[in-house]
């Protein structure tokens, strides 16, 4: 009986442990972030996020959501952390410069 219990918790353990090295993997992605994560309707509230400390409010939330309809995808924290969405980090301006804010 005692070893039936050893094996179990074992068991236990070992399933306990795959799921979170798959949630680490990226099973889930929050935020907004990564390419493809988020619907449309989510991406006025993760530009609100991402603009939120910005002087330029309103140029960059048009950007932003004219990025985030093109990729879904917005990326985490209020600058930089681009090369987590690369379509938002690669679509450029005609001069070359960045179109996503």
């Amino acid at each position: 009986m005692a070893k039936f219990f050893a094996i179990l918790l074992l068991a236990l353990l070992a399933i306990s442990m795959l799921q979170s090295t798959v949630s680490k993997k990226g099973g889930h992605h929050h935020h907004g972030s990564g390419p493809g994560s988020l619907k449309s309707s989510q991406c006025p509230g993760q530009c609100i996020r991402r603009c939120s400390k910005t002087q330029y409010h309103k140029p960059c939330m048009f950007f932003c959501q004219k990025c985030c309809a093109k990729c879904l995808c917005v990326p985490p924290g209020y600058y930089g952390n681009k090369q987590v969405c690369p379509c938002y980090n690669n679509w450029k301006t005609k001069e070359g410069g960045p179109k996503c804010p």
